[in-house]
């Protein structure tokens, strides 16, 4: 039976992989479960400090199968969903990287930009798709969109359902990076393993808790929050260790979330 998602972990580094090349990745129940497993997994395993995600073959992914669709329109779906929202990745304590290779439309942009950083291929194709399929905005990209590029241009993704390319996506803030598909993976990893390497992982969760978590308070409550998460950060093995490499010019021994 084919592995939907596939799984290899280096240097702290979790990699997985859509793997439904045939179908440029895209989305079914089973492969969302499975990925979303995948991650629950991640996170309780102290070896894994950094999680990459990506598509086998030409796709990230290309949005829900259409076989899914065709099921829901005729009403013959049967498929239990998954209880955990397509949000998921957002509350895992871990980065998660999105490796955008190839095709990204649809659910797979959504599952994009639930990522904590996106990195693209230049020459990889985004769409949102929805208006041009007689749907709407999926799973909370009405909120990620305009947060990340403004409302004009994220209503410009939405209404037009137009193709655009990854450089694109990167000059519009969707992507941090779009480098050449063939430097993308590698350009990826060396990220991930520079973060697995230098970054506290302790730290690392509470900022991306922070910076999800503050898109809904305002800058006061931010602040006041930040004072509290700073003096419990005093206390952790994390802050003298991170202290004493410096002094000593050497890389850090952080210990495993």
């Amino acid at each position: 039976m084919l592995d939907l998602v596939l799984s290899s972990i280096d240097r702290g580094v979790l990699t997985l992989t859509f793997n439904r090349p045939d179908r440029l990745n895209a989305w079914t129940d089973a492969m969302g479960r499975r990925y979303f497993d995948l991650l629950a997994e991640a996170e309780k395993d102290p070896e894994v400090r950094v999680i990459v995600v990506t598509g086998a073959g030409r796709g990230f992914c290309a949005g829900a199968d259409f076989q899914t669709l065709n099921a829901i329109q005729d009403g013959s779906y049967a498929e239990e969903p998954d209880p955990r929202p397509h949000t998921f990745p957002t509350t895992v304590g871990k980065p998660v990287i999105a490796a955008v290779n190839g095709a990204c439309a649809g659910l797979g942009m959504v599952h994009a930009l639930v990522c904590d950083l996106v990195f693209t291929a230049a020459e990889a194709k985004w769409t949102t798709a929805f208006a041009r399929r007689g749907l709407i905005a999926e799973y909370g990209l009405s909120w990620i969109l305009p947060r990340l590029i403004g409302q004009g241009r994220a209503m410009d993704l939405l209404l037009s359902g137009r193709t655009f390319t990854g450089a694109e996506a990167a000059g519009l803030g969707l992507a941090a990076r779009s480098v050449p598909g063939e430097n993308l993976l590698e350009e990826v990893a060396a990220y991930a393993r520079e973060l697995a390497v230098h970054s506290s992982p302790a730290s690392m969760s509470v900022m991306k808790r922070q910076i999800w978590g503050d898109w809904n308070t305002t800058l006061e409550a931010a602040e006041t929050a930040a004072r509290r998460l700073m003096a419990e950060s005093f206390g952790r093995p994390d802050f003298a260790e991170g202290v004493a490499s410096f002094l000593e010019r050497r890389e850090p021994r952080f210990p495993p979330l």
